[in-house]
């Protein structure tokens, strides 16, 4: 089971890097923050002080057709905002 996703790179994300250590990462919706911890730390070899967690639930979408209007959903995610010890960093630019 993978638990990281990938990294969320935005404008919000990447100004808490740069200021308070945190990085941002969407996960697998099953994961806890213990296991999130562990990815992060065997994946980018760094110290994680706390994982804070956050649950999207689906975002629904209607569209007109000429069949009818038809209902759709996509998949619930979960972000997870890990903060790193000080004088740690991730790079994810590193391997480009």
């Amino acid at each position: 089971m993978n638990i990281l996703i990938k990294p969320i790179i935005t404008e919000k994300a990447s100004l808490g890097s740069e200021r308070q250590n945190r990085y941002t990462f969407l996960v697998d919706p099953n994961a806890n923050k213990v296991e999130i911890k562990k990815a992060v730390e065997t994946a980018y070899g760094v110290t994680v002080e706390k994982v804070r967690t956050q649950n999207y639930g689906p975002e629904r979408k209607t569209r007109y057709t000429k069949t009818g209007i038809q209902h759709g959903k996509t998949n619930a995610t979960k972000r997870a905002i890990v903060q790193v010890a000080e004088g740690d960093a991730i790079d994810f630019y590193s391997n480009l």
